[in-house]
């Protein structure tokens, strides 16, 4: 160790020199040809997930080269894509002693390109400082036997991250071949100098020029600094293949113009329709070598294409086309998945008919045919029903989403009324080609109702009449025996002249509502025409009947209160005894509104067999006195006629609890909709009403509870102060429409009803009312109570203050001002060339010693007087001392009563000293400052109370100051008490006892005495409470938790039927993470639900609880109790 001073040196490190750059190249066959292109320019190329541009036109990725082809039977090569690469990756570290070798033995390769380099570079000296270094490597070929040098490279600089450089080798020898890399510079052995090699890979080079005919191409060069060690992904967002349409058609604006003609233009389209006929006719890729254009009904596909492009409803305020296509096809498939694919777009399938393709729809269409019993094998139809399980309520439909970066999406579609039901029954599907969340909604939703309402499948057998329609089309079944009535049959006469049919059966027509007759003509054209009359049980007379009608014709009868039967024929089948067995499914044309434009039905029945009447609905009572006792009218209505039904009424009281049982009042049969009750004692009732028909058979009941008796007192008194004035509002619980209030008002607090009775002011009965009057900065008291026909409540009790703002009432003076006499007199000008004539009495009088002037007008008027009286005096007291007066004073007399308004000014001793003094007697004193025409008032006395805007006071002395608001800002009182909503204080405070709420200590805080606390941030467990129908939020913690909601529970009873539930819905929401707890209640099953779960660190959370019905009953749930523990 030196004994000496010297100087320290610090290390230093040189910057680093070396920088990789490598550029990209990338080729992608992205399609078939040709297609219509990006569809945003370089906005639809994705790399790594970003668009190279913005769509202001900014560049996201610098230094990128794009090139594409659309796919054109003749296209030029890509320039700067002449050559191919097939690169292979080694990673391999080159040793100075063993060098790595590979072999060559492609023959297409006309270069290799070298990929190298180093993962760091430097040395560092003894004091520390790190330097550039140098190291040298040779790639090597081996030629005729040797290893011959074709390149040395020399790699100069420092690098503390990789570095890599690629080299391009060509003259390449004969096939296969070897190539090596060699590391020319010795291997470190020691941590000051750090240069290792490493070669990353190389890469087998083809000279080619490629147009790629009928390939949509696109290739790029990508600058890899940018990315890093990132993975580079290429994406495209294209307008797909251009393929054949109508030359009528417009893909941009889906219209269609004028009849088509046949042809076609090319043209891109994602409707479905067209997609699906260039995939079936396509040589290329389709199925063009098997079958052509002639054998795909292309006219049926123009229907359906007209169809997918019709607007709906989109789900988010719009429209968009009912279906579009949107596939990305990269594998080959067997062509009757793909074609299956394609038409469940569509909601449709494929159907040979023995010449060519065609294709049949699910959507509304016209009748082929009509089948009868007098037409079918035996009159019988043979039914069959699809199985529960097959009946699917609940969907999740998996789709392409673009909001999503084009990533797999989950639409979930439900029918909550089937799941209440039958219980939840969930299937999972892909929706094929979708790219609409709204499409795929509907596309769930076909699928469901589907299965929900067509359920039935017919069989039955036909003679030659098997052939008057083909799979796919829809027919209309008309079975009496399925029917319960007469529905169906044969023309057995007509008469053109009087359009009378003479049918084979006898046939009911409704009591009202039009009845329509079907009739397949002889050209086997259906065709619907109204019945005018019924002359006979079996006869009808026609109000339009076609001459083209001949006996034995078909006839299907339509009434209102039963639904056409409808199915699709999906099978016909030739038997041996020369019959034809049809197959049909059931076909709900309204379900295209239920999917499509979100409608709601009533489904009518289609038979009167076990036609259950429908529950009443709107079921109302209303109540009016009847002497002393009550009488109920009740009300209601039905969603649809029930040929021959009775409604069945049943009047009990009693809530059912032990000590009061429920009781039957009576009980009724009445066919019309109505029923009213008499001679009612006060109590709580319940009225239940169901529906019966001919049969016995009864509808769901329907009730109503109402109550006999006097009312509940107001819920709540809403108070709306005013200027001298308070509203009185009373509000129910549940809206009552024979309610009506008593109000009274005090202007202090009273204990008791008999106060109220004798000290308190009754102001009326009515839905509200306004008391005027009322002096500001006061309490005013109001005593309420409701009123109706049996009785009145008891008092709720409401106090306020009119409005304590004070500008407000200055403008409230000056309009009351303004319509004075004297206001409209001061501001007038004074106008001397006119004399009024009506004055009764001028006097003057002037005293002989000079010293007092009094003048009076006056005027008498019947009871009243009116004199103004002016003096003006000046006189000596008893003391010799001079006293000077001026007196103005108006008085008016009305039947007996003085009314006197003045002022005075005077001088004079009081107590040996002059004194000076004005004073001003008046109902109510206003000053105002004229200037500038103003008429409102600085200062308004009235009533023993001042009104101003401003006032500037140096010194003040009150024994209470309270501020404005309601309630007030802040108030201090006599005995002490202050009260301030918001108060900022910079000195000490010092208090013996108090409550401080949401206190935040920032410095340090000294308890001496003993702490309580409820919560404690970190506590070890915390309590928190949620109510029914609301929410609470718990903020987020330092640390991890654990939270459970035990046994949450619900009750019912008074349901109408056991299907009818009341849910209830506990939810957890910790940052986006959701954990539901639900249950529900019937009339014999009790709820419990639950929720555990644990919460992240730092992670607010907010609990909700929500409970719903479905039916009318009554019910009780327990408080949701939130256990939070610490982890």
């Amino acid at each position: 160790m030196s004994k000496g001073g010297g100087k320290g040196h610090t290390p230093y490190e040189a910057p680093d020199s070396l920088k990789s750059v490598q550029q990209l190249s990338i080729i992608d066959a992205i399609s078939e040809g040709p297609v219509q292109g990006p569809v945003n320019g370089l906005q639809s190329i994705l790399i790594n997930n970003t668009p190279l541009v913005n769509a202001d036109g900014s560049y996201n990725i610098h230094g990128v080269t794009v090139v594409y082809r659309t796919g054109e039977n003749e296209q030029a090569p890509m320039e700067g894509f002449e050559d191919s690469g097939a690169e292979t990756l080694l990673g391999a570290e080159i040793k100075h002693d063993t060098p790595i070798t590979r072999t060559i033995t492609s023959k297409e390769t006309d270069r290799l390109r070298f990929t190298f380099g180093t993962p760091y570079l430097q040395k560092s000296n003894d004091k520390g400082d790190r330097e550039e270094t140098e190291l040298n490597l040779q790639i090597q070929i081996q030629r005729n036997g040797n290893w011959v040098t074709e390149k040395d490279i020399y790699i100069h600089g420092k690098t503390t991250s990789q570095f890599l450089a690629s080299v391009v080798v060509g003259n390449l020898p004969p096939r296969p071949f070897n190539i090596r890399m060699v590391r020319v510079t010795p291997d470190s052995d020691t941590d000051q100098l750090q240069n290792k090699s490493l070669w990353s890979s190389y890469t087998e080079i083809t000279d080619l020029k490629q147009a790629c005919p009928n390939t949509a191409v696109v290739g790029l060069l990508v600058d890899s600094e940018q990315f890093g060690s990132q993975q580079v992904t290429v994406n495209y967002h294209i307008y797909g293949l251009i393929v054949r349409v109508p030359s009528n058609y417009d893909p941009v604006t889906r219209t269609y113009t004028g009849l088509w003609d046949g042809t076609f233009k090319p043209a891109y389209t994602n409707n479905p329709a067209w997609c699906l006929l260039d995939i079936l006719t396509s040589p290329l890729y389709g199925l063009g070598r098997r079958i052509g254009v002639a054998d795909v009904d292309k006219w049926a596909l123009y229907a359906i294409a007209q169809y997918c492009d019709q607007p709906v409803p989109d789900g988010f305020g719009g429209t968009e086309p009912r279906m579009t296509l949107n596939a990305y096809m990269t594998s080959q498939r067997k062509a009757y998945d793909v074609l299956a694919d394609f038409c469940s777009v569509m909601r449709c399938m494929p159907v040979w008919n023995g010449s060519r393709m065609t294709f049949v729809q699910d959507r509304p269409s016209d009748t082929a045919w009509t089948y009868t019993n007098s037409n079918v094998v035996g009159g019988r139809f043979k039914y069959s029903f699809s199985a529960m399980k097959d009946r699917h309520n609940a969907t999740e439909v998996r789709y392409t989403d673009p909001l999503n970066g084009w990533k797999t999406s989950t639409e979930l579609v439900e029918d909550h009324a089937s799941q209440i039901r039958y219980g939840r029954n969930l299937l999972k599907m892909d929706a094929f080609g979708c790219t609409s969340r709204g499409q795929a909604h509907r596309a769930g939703l076909w699928v469901m109702m589907t299965e929900l309402l067509e359920t039935q499948t017919v069989d039955f057998s036909v003679g030659a009449e098997g052939l008057r329609h083909t799979p796919g089309d829809i027919i209309e079944v008309c079975d009496n025996d399925y029917a319960g009535v007469s529905v169906g049959g044969r023309i057995t006469d007509l008469d053109i002249a009087t359009r009378t049919l003479t049918l084979d059966r006898e046939i009911t027509l409704p009591e009202s509502g039009a009845a329509m007759l079907n009739i397949v003509g002889p050209d086997g054209k259906p065709f619907s025409a109204e019945i005018q009359s019924q002359p006979a049980p079996d006869r009808v007379v026609m109000k339009v009947l076609p001459e083209a009608v001949q006996p034995y014709s078909i006839w299907g009868l339509k009434q209102p209160s039963l639904k056409r039967r409808l199915f699709r024929c999906v099978r016909i089948k030739e038997n041996d005894d020369g019959t034809y067995a049809i197959t049909a499914v059931q076909h709900v044309p309204e379900k295209e509104a239920i999917v499509d434009n979100g409608a709601h039905f009533e489904p009518l029945p289609g038979t009167t067999n076990s036609v259950i009447p429908p529950a009443v609905q709107h079921l109302t009572v209303s109540t009016d006195n009847d002497s002393t006792l009550y009488q109920a009218k009740a009300k209601w209505d039905t969603p649809r006629v029930v040929k021959g039904v009775r409604f069945v009424v049943r009047l009990t009281t009693g809530s059912g609890k032990d000590d009061d049982p429920v009781r039957l009042v009576t009980t009724a049969t009445t066919s019309e909709t109505g029923y009213a009750f008499h001679e009612l004692p006060p109590g709580d009732y319940m009225l239940t009403v169901r529906a019966i028909n001919g049969y016995g058979q009864q509808g769901e009941p329907s009730s109503v509870t109402f109550h006999i008796q006097a009312p509940e007192p107001p819920a709540t008194i809403e108070l709306t102060p005013g200027y001298f004035q308070i509203t009185v509002t009373p509000h129910q619980t549940y809206y009552d429409p024979g309610v009506q209030y008593e109000f009274w008002y005090s202007p202090e607090k009273l204990s008791s009803a008999d106060d109220v009775m004798s000290k308190a002011q009754r102001l009326g009965i009515s839905s509200f009312w306004i008391k005027d009057g009322i002096q500001p900065g006061h309490d005013a008291w109001f005593y309420v109570r409701s009123v109706n026909l049996v009785g009145k409540s008891t008092f709720a009790e409401a106090s306020g203050q009119c409005s304590d703002d004070a500008e407000g009432y200055l403008e409230f003076f000056n309009e009351k001002i303004q319509q004075t006499q004297l206001a409209q007199e001061l501001w007038a000008q004074i106008d001397n060339s006119t004399l009024r004539g009506d004055i009764a009495t001028i006097e003057k009088t002037v005293s002989d010693t000079k010293n007092e002037i009094e003048q009076t007008v006056s005027k008498t008027l019947e009871s009243q007087s009116a004199t103004i009286s002016q003096i003006q005096k000046v006189q000596t007291d008893t003391d010799n001392n001079l006293n000077a007066l001026y007196m103005l004073k108006v008085q008016k007399t009305k039947d007996g009563v003085p009314y006197v308004a003045g002022i005075g000014a005077g001088i004079e001793d009081a107590d040996g000293k002059p004194l000076s003094q004005i004073l001003l007697a008046a109902n109510r004193t206003e000053i105002i400052d004229p200037s500038n025409g103003n008429t409102t008032p600085m200062m308004v006395a009235r009533d023993g109370q001042i009104f101003m805007n401003e006032a500037f006071l140096k010194y003040l002395t009150a024994p209470t100051i309270t501020s404005g608001g309601n309630p007030p800002a802040f108030s201090l009182t006599p005995d002490g008490a202050l009260s301030a909503r918001n108060a900022d204080i910079s000195g000490n405070i010092n208090a013996n006892s108090g409550t401080l709420n949401n206190v935040h200590i920032l410095g340090n805080c000294q308890v001496d005495a003993v702490l309580s606390a409820n919560q404690i941030r970190g506590d070890i467990a915390k309590i928190v409470a949620c109510n029914r129908g609301s929410s609470v939020y718990i903020p987020a913690e330092e640390f991890d938790r654990t939270l459970a909601i035990p046994s949450v529970w619900v009750t019912a009873w008074g349901f109408s039927k056991d299907s009818f539930h009341v849910n209830i819905t506990v939810t957890v929401n910790a940052g986006g993470r959701v954990y539901t707890g639900t249950t529900y209640a019937t009339n014999r099953k009790t709820g419990i639900c639950d929720v555990f779960c644990t919460i992240p660190a730092n992670t607010p959370v907010v609990v909700s609880y929500q409970v719903d019905w479905t039916g009318s009953a009554a019910d009780s749930s327990s408080q949701a109790l939130v256990f939070i523990n610490k982890a």
